[in-house]
């Protein structure tokens, strides 16, 4: 008599808990992965498309698409930038909003020096 009644009532009785885990967030969620640029940053890089990023830099070493995101890195020997593009909204051609930047040891350097060095090639 337990398994015929007491699993479905546990169950039911379990079911409704999970509803007060999530946090409820207002308005419209943005796009997945997607975290907008507030303002303009390392040498004009962040806001910069595909195409943009190729006439500061010539051809990526890297160009990795993935549905939510894609990465660019760009090397010339003395550092290496990966510059992550995500789309503003559906359908729209993605931009950069995040930028990581190394030396040639593989320590992390300031993104903008990075950029310099890359425009000089």
């Amino acid at each position: 008599m337990l398994l015929r009644f007491g699993f479905p009532l546990l169950a039911l009785l379990l079911s409704g808990c999970g509803a007060s885990l999530v946090p409820r967030t207002g308005g419209q969620a943005p796009a997945v992965g997607y975290a907008p640029a507030k303002r303009p940053q390392p040498g004009g890089i962040v806001g910069a498309d595909a195409r943009g990023l190729q006439r500061l830099f010539g051809e990526p070493r890297l160009d990795i698409r993935d549905p939510a995101v894609r990465k660019l890195q760009f090397a010339n020997g003395q550092c290496v930038l990966d510059a992550y593009l995500y789309p503003p909204a559906a359908n729209r051609e993605p931009v950069v909003t995040h930028v990581d930047a190394r030396n040639s040891a593989g320590d992390d350097m300031d993104a903008a020096a990075c950029a310099g060095l890359l425009r000089r090639r």
